[in-house]
């Protein structure tokens, strides 16, 4: 016969072990997403118009951060160490390549992509980053 005790202690073996799958499940997911490649937009460019880039560069932080996407690079002194350097570079970090491609695809940067177009020369990519060093080679 099983006693009250005993099914107390087989319910609270249970439930400890849901908490403890659901720990589990958080750690590997943590896990996974820290280890995710960042992802970089990459613009090397010339402004042809400097009035006619305003409109562009005053909006342009608004459509990335919902991406989760930062300014890494932009412009600042470039010192050239091989072949001609681009006039300007911007470097705008993102959490992965999908985060970066969904941001260049989306309508907020659509809308406002014609207008680079129209007021400078750029060469523009997206390169995937290496994923972030594990803490044990750090050590």
């Amino acid at each position: 016969m099983i006693s009250f005790t005993h099914i107390k202690s087989l319910q609270i073996a249970a439930l400890a072990a849901v908490v403890l799958s659901g720990c589990a499940a958080d750690a590997v997911h943590t896990q996974a997403s820290a280890t995710k490649a960042p992802a970089y937009y990459v613009s090397e460019f010339e402004v042809t118009d400097p009035e006619g880039i305003k409109p562009y560069s005053a909006q342009v932080d608004s459509t990335f951060k919902p991406f989760g996407g930062y300014y890494f690079v932009r412009g600042g002194q470039v010192n050239s160490l091989e072949g001609e350097p681009g006039k300007r570079i911007v470097m705008i970090a993102f959490p992965s390549l999908e985060q970066a491609q969904a941001w260049y695809d989306s309508p907020a940067y659509r809308a406002i992509r014609p207008i680079r177009f129209k007021s400078a020369k750029s060469r523009v990519y997206i390169v995937e980053g290496a994923p972030p060093v594990p803490e044990h080679v750090l050590r």
